[in-house]
């Protein structure tokens, strides 16, 4: 197809990075521009990539966030992620993007076309305003609400004990929630721009009408009858930036140097676990096995690390996990692809937003033990892996697991879905002969 402007606008941490990176490396191989509008932390990797880039926060401000421990904080969480990260960005990204539509339209090229995340509110009001094509990608189940099988939120998991018919009831108690934090601020930015105020912000609204596309199989997590009927279910992007993070020169002679470890991280954006990582040094002493500690934060590391436990800053999960042992993770939606893609046997301890959710589903798939952040301790943790490290029934099921994977690229296949949403909903451009209601380019 014509080479178009795509703007990626991701919101979150590594995890929700990567997969806009890995969408972007496919589309600049196919000749397309590409912009990333994302936290200013993460520029070194847009440039090594190639791609424009524009911060909507600064990475400061993204260091500030992770430092505080409430991020992580199941119920403190989700309000303070809102109030410092998501609604400041519903400007700073409708503006970015609002620089861009002028651009093209200054220099008589196509409207940009935009790729944003859940989070990227600022990109579903900019379709609303300007007009421009917007594709919601989700990479997790959690974002789908339904009656029939509701996702598990921290401090709701009572929910799914709640009678079928009593529970659109109790989505409407969460969406005053929710809009008593989102819907002001979000409201007061429409009004500026002459849209009419929503409620109800993460029920529909947030799904972009045109398209929507789930970056997950339908064997984690089936579709519901009460799922928006736009969404198209592709599979696990898998994305781990391996061709632009550069891994520690040690990991290759670390991995072969006797029997296979335990893999530890609590995710990419957590710079205050030092209780997980020294509950997790603890329990490779207690078991005698050898652990391989993945941060980029070495602050929150005891120092120091027992002999047979050994820290990266950064390694390739694609590479690493099918040579470990278990693997001991918050449960964020990457970090479990990666791991399932693996077959290797699952730790999970979750703190936060989706991380129950993932937890409770890869724990119905057999593959893992869920551990609450609350009662991770040495002792538990030990416990756990002992007996997962002991059920043969855990490797079957990985391997089973591993298996659904087809061979197809996963970034591919979904950049073929992105283009022939493109096709499919072309808007005329200065260039284009409108005959009718069609367009003949």
């Amino acid at each position: 197809m014509p080479a178009m402007h795509v703007i990626l606008v991701p919101v979150g941490s590594a995890g929700d990075v990567y997969p806009f990176l890995g969408l972007g490396n496919e589309l600049k191989r196919r000749g397309h521009r590409i912009t990333l509008i994302t936290a200013g932390y993460f520029a070194d990797l847009a440039r090594k990539a190639g791609f424009d880039f524009a911060p909507f926060c600064s990475r400061e401000h993204y260091l500030e966030m992770v430092a505080n421990p409430d991020i992580w904080h199941p119920q403190r969480s989700i309000a303070l992620l809102a109030r410092q990260s998501v609604i400041p960005a519903i400007a700073s990204i409708y503006q970015l993007i609002e620089q861009q539509v002028h651009a093209a339209a200054a220099a008589g090229s196509g409207q940009p076309v935009v790729v944003a995340g859940s989070l990227a509110l600022g990109a579903r009001v900019a379709q609303e305003r300007l007009g421009v094509d917007l594709t919601t990608i989700h990479l997790q189940p959690v974002v789908f609400r339904s009656r029939f099988e509701p996702p598990i939120h921290p401090g709701l998991g009572w929910i799914q004990h709640v009678p079928v018919r009593l529970r659109p009831a109790v989505f409407r108690l969460m969406d005053f929630m929710v809009d008593n934090i989102y819907a002001g601020p979000l409201n007061a930015f429409r009004a500026q721009h002459g849209l009419a105020p929503i409620k109800r912000v993460m029920d529909q609204w947030w799904h972009s009408p045109e398209a929507t596309l789930a970056l997950f199989p339908r064997w984690y997590a089936a579709p519901q009858p009460d799922w928006p009927a736009q969404v198209q279910f592709l599979d696990f992007p898998l994305y781990d930036g391996g061709s632009l993070e550069t891994a520690d020169a040690a990991l290759p002679a670390l991995l072969t140097a006797g029997e296979a470890p335990i893999v530890f991280t609590s995710g990419s954006a957590m710079a205050t676990g030092t209780e997980f990582f020294a509950a997790s040094a603890r329990s490779c002493e207690l078991l005698g096995r050898r652990g391989v500690f993945i941060t980029k934060f070495t602050a929150q590391l005891p120092r120091p690390l027992p002999a047979a436990v050994r820290h990266v800053d950064y390694a390739p999960f694609s590479q690493l996990l099918p040579r470990a042992a278990a693997f001991v993770h918050h449960g964020g939606i990457g970090t479990a692809a990666q791991a399932l893609k693996a077959g290797v046997p699952q730790l999970v301890a979750p703190c936060s937003y989706d991380q129950l959710d993932n937890a409770a589903r890869l724990q119905r798939l057999g593959v893992s033990i869920t551990l609450p952040r609350a009662r991770y301790n040495a002792e538990n943790v030990a416990a756990a892996l002992r007996t997962l490290l002991a059920d043969a029934q855990v490797r079957e099921r990985g391997a089973a697991c591993a298996a659904l994977f087809g061979s197809a690229d996963p970034v591919v296949a979904t950049v073929d879905a992105l283009e022939q949403g493109w096709r499919r909903r072309a808007r005329p451009t200065a260039g284009d002969v409108v005959h009718g209601a069609g367009v003949a380019a």
